[in-house]
């Protein structure tokens, strides 16, 4: 069977929609940083879907995986396994000085969908703030916080959701315009039961260092509870355990997801202040595989590997090294590249557009045939957010296929890959 027949098979058999079908392509290995093509083409990956924080199929947890399957497979919602509650005990011991509880979910926007839940049952209030432009995943609840004007195929937005100007948005007035509308809206509404928003967007525009800290200020004197969308950010990849640290605040509610399960197995979860555990009779999070222990298990040692292997200071370390890079690309004067946004490794290279305003499909193929596999923020910059294992070489490396990309160079990291 040839690549070219897989990919027709993908489109026959699989709704089309954007991003994933028709498919770019056809996988047939994935090992640390690298990802390995049907045509036996190898490329560093700088996307993952933010998910392959420890690297592609890391041997420690194929391992955990393979002995939780020896021992138990499922767990009914009504019972609970060790796995699961390990991994509560771990994750709440990291969040509000220990004291939190936990729900768990198969991905994120279920998550995020608790974590709204979470607010109105323990505020009596239904208004939800989100910032226009976020993110928050694909259910209808989650989907509707991501924009004023969504699709009119998807028909009309949930009720009681309103959008304020993102803090990224300069032109519209950025982070001062964001506080101003979070405080008109206060006044002017007394039933918003949260506030929910990344600590850092996905775009890897740095918020200013005081944002968070007179938002919560905010929220607090409202009686408005803080969500912080930490599905993409958390777990170690901005260099810190959470992103929200960075910022010097603590939010009501985090949620993680993405990366949780390793970059294998799909789980989610929702860490909160014990003080919303107020309804026992809702099921907030009603999930079949609610504690599934062979996710928990994944899960668990995902973050077993972040600790024992350092990935969380690795990560800072390397976004000051690939800083370093930039600045030494730069100042050859030679390339449109501008400089780096971001923290840790959840980073964007920005460069000068050019006035053609090329496609985005041109500039991701432009990667892949330089052997580097990545996303646009924008149309002035590249993501760069590979696994937190990465060497300072496949660093220089990654970055050298990225610019080549950028400025329509020849340099090719093929010569580096290794066997996968």
């Amino acid at each position: 069977m040839t690549p070219t027949d897989t990919k027709l098979r993908d489109a026959r058999v699989f709704l089309h929609q954007h991003g994933s079908t028709p498919a770019l392509g056809i996988l047939r290995g994935a090992e640390g940083i690298w990802l390995e093509d049907d045509n036996g083409r190898r490329f560093i990956d700088l996307h993952g879907n933010t998910a392959h924080h420890i690297g592609h199929a890391h041997p420690r947890l194929i391992a955990a995986i393979k002995d939780q399957l020896d021992q138990l497979t499922f767990s009914p919602r009504r019972y609970s396994n060790d796995a699961a509650v390990a991994l509560g005990e771990r994750l709440t011991a990291k969040f509000r000085n220990g004291h939190a509880r936990m729900l768990l979910a198969t991905g994120g926007s279920d998550a995020i969908e608790i974590s709204l839940r979470l607010a109105r049952a323990a505020t009596g209030r239904s208004g939800i703030v989100a910032l226009d432009g976020s993110y928050h995943g694909h259910g209808f609840g989650s989907l509707a916080l991501s924009s004023r004007d969504l699709d009119p195929r998807l028909g009309s937005q949930p009720p009681d959701i309103h959008h304020v100007t993102p803090y990224w948005c300069k032109a519209a007035g950025g982070a001062d315009r964001m506080l101003d509308d979070l405080k008109a809206l206060f006044r002017a509404r007394s039933d918003i039961a949260c506030l929910i928003a990344e600590p850092m967007r996905s775009n890897c525009i740095v918020p200013p260092a005081s944002l968070w800290r007179d938002v919560g200020a905010l929220c607090e004197g409202n009686g408005v509870k803080l969500i912080f969308d930490e599905i993409p950010s958390g777990l170690g990849k901005t260099g810190q355990f959470f992103a929200h640290e960075h910022f010097n605040i603590t939010p009501d509610i985090v949620v993680l997801g993405k990366a949780l399960g390793g970059g294998i197995l799909p789980i989610a979860a929702v860490l909160a202040d014990p003080g919303l555990d107020v309804a026992p009779d809702l099921a907030l999070g009603h999930y079949t595989h609610e504690k599934n222990p062979v996710t928990a298990r994944a899960a668990l040692t995902t973050i077993d590997i972040i600790e024992d292997e350092g990935l969380t200071l690795q990560a800072e370390q390397r976004g000051r090294e690939l800083d370093r890079l930039v600045r030494k690309h730069c100042a050859t004067g030679s390339t449109s590249v501008l400089g780096t946004r971001g923290l840790g490794l959840l980073r964007a290279v920005t460069f000068e557009p050019d006035e053609a305003q090329r496609p985005e499909d041109d500039l991701v193929q432009a990667g892949l045939v330089r052997g580097v596999s990545f996303t646009l923020k924008g149309r002035d910059a590249v993501g760069f957010s590979p696994p937190l294992t990465i060497t300072e070489p496949d660093l220089a490396l990654a970055l050298a296929g990225v610019v080549s990309a950028i400025d329509g160079s020849s340099p090719s990291v093929s010569g580096r890959v290794p066997d996968i």
